[in-house]
């Protein structure tokens, strides 16, 4: 065997195939290689065969490698180089890969996607998954430019997982997946799409995801649209679903949408997003946090919901809401007007469900309704039911908060003890006016008692009338009916001033006090 050293010299060539895609057992394909001079040798190689399968000398800068016949033993990733018909030690650099797959008509295309996303920062962990539509198969799964496969048989299963663990530069890449049957190898399927890893540093922080959706929610053949906004312009957006491949979307901006316009079941479930820079070497996000998308079905029956005990609630007492469907393996979810929060009800045992309010409070009232979804189907939900409406009463308004009952107290203290200070001031301005019209007299000195002269039994006490120069008279004893039990007596002041020994004064009117009869009950 001779060993050759090449000079590398001359730039790859492109390859590819004519026509494009699958290709069918039986059918004819050609491999094209195109290099940048004329005039040179171009050979064919196929992945995991070291020898040239043809070469080629044509006129100009392209050449063609026909294969007819296709059987599966043509399948394979290929690739071609070039070198100068003079000098033969000078090739070019191999051409990137180009995958001929061939494909039978039994099996549909396998479903491709990676977990939890196709952007990977260095030293993450991802899962390729891939599902196909039979039972009983055998799958294969290919790396543009890689010549090995990783294989995986499924007896029972449909959908074949290859994990990566610490992902590495060299983990970035396109990947595809067929299968066939294990019972009879020849009955293939055709190739799924390409998916694409890419692995970089984690220099982007995490974008946010939102679900933009008519308030009524997502309908099946409806509209739902989901947007991801990172921090950095200019990048590439993914978005990431279980079961799905979502075309990526490059934004000059800040955000990226991803539309859609005719909802179906399998559009619900959890998505997530991520971006990257869109060359080499890539910088990139985590995921997003995730959100749920649930598509309403019109078709499944719509549920009902009661209330026990019905009317007016009482504060502290137990509260049971019961919704009803036609199934049995339904899942309910109990959802209050105003609170964008559903509350899961347990799984039940038949076809309905009971959620209980054991302290039933203010913060309870208002209109409630249902929904179900199907346990086989997570994602698809019911219309809600109609609404019922609970109403919490009894117990008294809620009290006012501390500062303000106190603020209140003292208002009205303030104010009350304002007006008995405006009462006592207007009750002694009156007194001052009636004592100024009835004459001001000075009190008699306090040397001087005043005695109550005690009158026989079953008599009202009188008060003697004392006068310089005139004998003591005794008044009559007979009050006076408009007195009411009051008798009168007069008070000489010139006759006091003159037992005093000081000068006499000025005549003046005799002052005249009451008597209060004591002996008597109260006036009848």
């Amino acid at each position: 065997m001779e060993i050759i050293v090449a000079e590398t010299y001359y730039p790859k060539p492109s390859i590819f195939l004519s026509p494009r895609g699958k290709v069918t057992l039986g059918g004819a394909v050609t491999i094209r290689c195109q290099g940048q001079h004329q005039n040179m040798m171009f050979l064919l190689y196929k992945d995991g065969n070291p020898n040239a399968l043809q070469n080629m000398e044509p006129a100009g800068d392209v050449a063609e490698f026909p294969i007819h016949n296709v059987s599966r033993r043509d399948a394979g990733s290929y690739s071609c180089y070039y070198h100068s018909k003079l000098y033969q030690y000078t090739w070019s650099y191999p051409s990137d890969p180009v995958e001929l797959v061939v494909a039978g008509s039994e099996f549909l295309k396998p479903t491709i996607w990676v977990s939890p996303s196709r952007v990977v920062a260095l030293g993450g962990n991802v899962t390729i998954r891939c599902e196909g539509r039979q039972r009983s198969m055998e799958f294969f799964l290919r790396k543009a430019g890689h010549p090995n496969q990783q294989v995986r048989m499924l007896p029972n299963g449909t959908v074949a997982e290859f994990p990566i663990t610490s992902v590495g530069q060299e983990d970035g890449g396109s990947y595809t997946c067929d299968y066939h049957s294990i019972a009879d190898k020849s009955r293939w399927s055709y190739l799924s799409d390409p998916v694409e890893i890419i692995v970089g540093e984690p220099s982007y922080p995490k974008p946010n995801i939102y679900l933009l959706s008519p308030s009524g929610g997502v309908f099946l053949r409806g509209a739902v649209t989901i947007w991801c906004r990172g921090q950095h312009r200019g990048v590439r957006f993914v978005l990431n679903k279980e079961r799905h491949h979502f075309p990526p979307v490059d934004s000059d901006g800040f955000e990226a949408v991803f539309p859609s316009n005719n909802v179906r079941r399998e559009y619900g479930g959890s998505y997530s997003c991520s971006y990257h820079s869109r060359s080499e070497p890539f910088a990139v996000s985590y995921p997003s946090d995730p959100v749920e998308l649930v598509v309403r079905d019109p078709s499944l029956p719509r549920p009902s919901i009661s209330l026990s005990p019905t009317g007016v609630t009482a504060q502290g007492a137990d509260v049971t809401i019961r919704c009803q469907g036609q199934r049995q393996d339904m899942r309910f979810f109990l959802n209050k007007a105003g609170d964008l929060n559903l509350q899961r009800l347990m799984d039940p045992a038949g076809d309905g469900d009971e959620f209980h309010i054991p302290t039933v409070g203010r913060q309870h009232g208002g209109n409630y309704s249902c929904s179900y979804q199907l346990q086989s189907e997570p994602f698809v939900s019911s219309q809600p039911s109609d609404t019922v409406e609970l109403v919490v009463g009894g117990g008294s308004e809620s009290p006012a908060p501390l500062g303000l009952t106190s603020l209140i107290i003292a208002v009205v203290s303030a104010a009350a003890a304002s007006l008995f200070l405006l009462f006592l001031l207007m009750a002694f301005v009156c007194f001052r006016k009636t004592r100024a019209r009835k004459g001001a007299a000075p009190r008699p000195s306090s040397t001087i008692p005043l005695q109550v002269l005690k009158a026989p039994a079953q008599q009202d006490p009188v008060y003697a009338s004392i006068n310089k120069g005139k004998e003591t008279q005794t008044l009559s004893q007979k009050p006076d009916p408009g007195t009411d039990g009051l008798t009168y007596t007069e008070l000489d002041r010139q006759v006091l001033q003159a037992k005093q020994g000081g000068p006499a004064p000025e005549p003046t009117q005799p002052s005249v006090y009451a008597a209060i009869n004591v002996s008597r009950g109260a006036p009848q």
